[in-house]
């Protein structure tokens, strides 16, 4: 056999390879349970949106990316498509309500439907980040107390 057939077999058998190992080890990659993750921070609502209005660098620094657990007043419940939202607010914008909204986890989507306005409620959720009206909480679970 020839000398650049064989290197062309070699690199094909590497490229494979690779391939067999990037798919095992990143693309099927299992997916974080935010539910059984604990909080790094566990702070009241009001308190996590001051600190995002107040300084949202610092406050972004320190919470996005994280999961944080939330208790404070629910304001409402809101229902789009799939999704159900819970939102807290704190202030009456040019674009409508502002402050927290937590996106809620399939799961728990019946449970949060159930909620009260002006109630006490403690949310755990992956922070995402703040959009200049709202802070982004995703994948949210219910925390027993």
């Amino acid at each position: 056999m020839k000398t650049w057939v064989k290197i062309i077999a070699g690199l094909v058998f590497i490229g494979v390879i690779a391939g067999v190992l990037v798919y095992f080890f990143i693309y099927n990659k299992p997916h974080p349970n935010y539910e059984l993750m604990d909080a790094a921070y566990s702070v009241t609502v009001a308190d996590f949106y001051n600190a995002y209005t107040s300084n949202k660098t610092e406050a972004g620094n320190k919470y996005n990316g994280k999961v944080i657990a939330l208790s404070g007043k629910l304001s409402k419940v809101e229902f789009s498509d799939s999704l159900t939202i819970c939102v807290f607010v704190f202030n009456k914008g040019m674009f409508g309500d502002e402050g927290v909204r937590c996106t809620m986890l399939p799961k728990f989507m019946e449970l949060a439907k159930k909620f009260q306005p002006d109630g006490e409620v403690k949310l755990k959720g992956y922070c995402t980040g703040f959009n200049d009206t709202d802070v982004i909480l995703d994948k949210c679970s219910i925390v027993k107390q």
